[in-house]
């Protein structure tokens, strides 16, 4: 059975950074590319970051410059570094992997 279980996260002033986490098991993790996406309140899941199963990173253009998306294919897990918060940033987070979904984390930038 396949889990991903996500950590970190929380309250952090606008300028402000925070890294959030995710462990997937049950899973050829190594062979997998996987995704953060983010959902506001009143809007839709929307993709942040991404990265290939070699490593290759993308991310959409709100995010360029300040978030950094990265696996460890050791430890099955794959981090979002998020620097140079903004209250727009303000979501819950959640990871795919495999089609599969973290629980999700909330982030709240405060102004």
């Amino acid at each position: 059975q396949v889990q991903v279980v996500q950590s970190g996260g929380g309250l952090v002033q606008a300028g402000g950074s925070l890294t959030i986490s995710c462990v997937a098991s049950g899973i050829s993790f190594s062979s997998n590319p996987m995704g953060w996406y983010r959902q506001a309140p009143g809007k839709q899941r929307e993709l942040v970051a991404g990265i290939t199963r070699f490593g290759s990173p993308l991310y959409v253009d709100a995010v360029k410059g300040r978030f950094t998306i990265s696996r460890d294919n050791w430890k099955n897990t794959v981090y979002l570094q998020m620097d140079s918060l903004k209250p727009e940033d303000t979501a819950v987070y959640y990871c795919e992997v495999g089609d599969v979904w973290g629980q999700g984390t909330q982030v709240t930038v405060s102004s």
